[in-house]
């Protein structure tokens, strides 16, 4: 019996000893390090890809736009976001001329994929005749609201304003131009005052006449597309708005401009004025002779 017993024991004696070598081993292993919080432990700024960093180190750009209800006012508008879409930290201030907002341009601003501030403020009817300025009121909403948002931020605050007309057509290169404005920067217009073109005439720098088709005598003979004002210059020059009482049509750029800057002071970009980003395109007036009154179609779309 005692050998039988024996003999089992050298039989399990190999599996005895493989066992303890094994725990013997897990016992001398040193504890894993604990892992690493996910990014490092860095800021989230820190973590974001370079390109996002250096985006967001850029001045915003704020384009005040004054619009209007007519049969092409989407058209325009979607023409416009998909440039605005392309820019890096630009801001869209979008202002309807009428005493409320619209369902087209509130949808249109929801799903424009960009930051937007949708305002509305009508023109009085008086103002409406042929011959008189547009747009005053809603640029000087726009104004206004620029303003109220940054008065209690402290400085500096980095920007830069520019007006964009719903009919016109802009190069991606304009932005990057303006991002740079100090104070008051300018540049060509293309198509506009009977001319393939209207230009500052820069020598050695600066700014020193206007190669225009219509009153080179202006103090600033320029398009309202041509020109963007730094956000700081805005906001030190409080007062500074587009006048109705003495103005005259062709006139409120530089009735504005006097209020902020001068001549001498302005930044000319593109080329030293060489080169045209801007187009003031007018979309064709649409053709609704044909147009029902009567016998709509059953269904309601959008246009």
């Amino acid at each position: 019996m005692k050998s039988l017993l024996f003999s089992r024991f050298l039989l399990l004696l190999p599996w005895v000893l493989v066992v303890i070598v094994v725990l013997d081993i897990d016992s001398s292993r040193a504890p894993l390090p604990a892992l690493a919080p996910r990014g490092g432990g860095r800021p989230a700024a820190a973590r974001a890809p370079p390109q996002r960093r250096r985006e967001a180190a850029l001045p915003t750009i704020y384009a005040i736009t004054p619009t209007y209800s007519r049969p092409v006012q989407k058209a325009e508008l979607t023409r416009l976001a998909n440039t605005f879409r392309q820019v890096a930290r630009l801001h869209w201030i979008l202002v309807e001329d009428a005493a409320a907002r619209s369902e087209l341009v509130s949808r249109f601003v929801a799903g424009a994929g960009l930051p937007c501030t949708h305002l509305h403020v009508a023109t009085p009817r008086r103002y409406k005749r042929p011959g008189l300025p547009r747009a005053t009121e809603q640029r000087n909403a726009g104004l206004a609201w620029l303003r109220q948002r940054h008065q209690h931020l402290p400085p500096p605050q980095p920007g830069v304003l520019f007006f964009a007309d719903d009919d016109n057509t802009y190069s991606l290169e304009l932005f990057q131009e303006m991002r740079t404005t100090r104070k008051v920067s300018v540049w060509p217009v293309g198509l506009v005052g009977g001319r393939r073109y209207e230009r500052p005439i820069v020598e050695n720098g600066k700014v020193v006449g206007w190669y225009t088709g219509w009153r080179a005598d202006r103090p600033f003979a320029i398009d309202m597309a041509g020109f963007a004002v730094s956000l700081q210059v805005i906001l030190s020059h409080p007062k500074a708005v587009f006048k109705r009482r003495g103005s005259q049509p062709g006139m409120q750029e530089s009735d504005f401009l006097k209020q902020i800057t001068t001549v001498e002071e302005l930044e000319p970009k593109a080329n030293n004025c060489t080169k045209v980003l801007v187009w003031h395109t007018r979309t064709e007036k649409v053709n609704l002779a044909n147009e029902p009154k009567y016998h709509l179609d059953t269904v309601n779309i959008e246009v």
